[in-house]
């Protein structure tokens, strides 16, 4: 899908990072509790005024963040139905029957109540993708063995993949975006930011 990045001004500014594990998605906080414990996206990149997420990843998710100056493309985007790709790294060997699952959407919890996820793309990975390592605290493969997913959704709930996976007995160790419609995180490493222009 093509996203409209100059939505007919050249005057706003776009950019794509990959958002580190441990640090959430906002610029800043209100709360000086939270300030003094958490860590934010401008430490890590002098953005301009006015500066806004396009969608979330939850603090221990990484991977794809894309930034706009423009509410409207904000907006746009996080209601168009657009695809987002994640790698996630389970739990466990996942099963062929929890893959079908996921595939016809299952049921999770969202703001109180169930909700049916809408059917997906997911396929098992043969083998570990090339990722940055991961955060040491993650403590990932040291008890049990575990899998790689490719999950492609089309919505984004709160928690969304975790609690997909979680609701068919494989919890996410490990989440990386790495595609917002057409685009990619490529080869960009924890806390790089990129200008994006026009993207077809």
């Amino acid at each position: 899908m093509y996203l409209p990045l100059n939505m007919g001004t050249l005057r706003h500014l776009h950019y794509k990072m990959y958002k580190p594990f441990g640090m959430l998605s906002q610029l800043s906080s209100n709360d000086e509790r939270q300030i003094r414990k958490k860590h934010f996206l401008r430490e890590l990149f002098n953005f301009p005024e006015g500066s806004m997420p396009i969608g979330r990843l939850d603090e221990k998710s990484e991977g794809l963040l894309l930034l706009t100056t423009d509410g409207k493309l904000s907006d746009t985007i996080n209601q168009s139905g657009i695809e987002k790709e994640y790698l996630a790294q389970l739990d466990g060997i996942i099963a062929a029957h929890a893959i079908t699952l996921l595939q016809k959407g299952v049921q999770i919890g969202f703001e109180g109540k169930i909700y049916q996820t809408k059917p997906c793309q997911i396929v098992a990975l043969a083998s570990p993708p090339a990722l940055p390592p991961p955060d040491p605290s993650l403590r990932i493969g040291r008890h049990r063995p575990t899998s790689w997913i490719r999950i492609i959704l089309t919505e984004g709930k709160f928690r969304q993949v975790r609690k997909m996976t979680a609701a068919v007995g494989f919890p996410t160790l490990r989440l990386v975006r790495i595609r917002i419609g057409t685009i990619t995180l490529d080869r960009m490493k924890p806390g790089q930011v990129q200008a994006v222009s026009q993207i077809h």
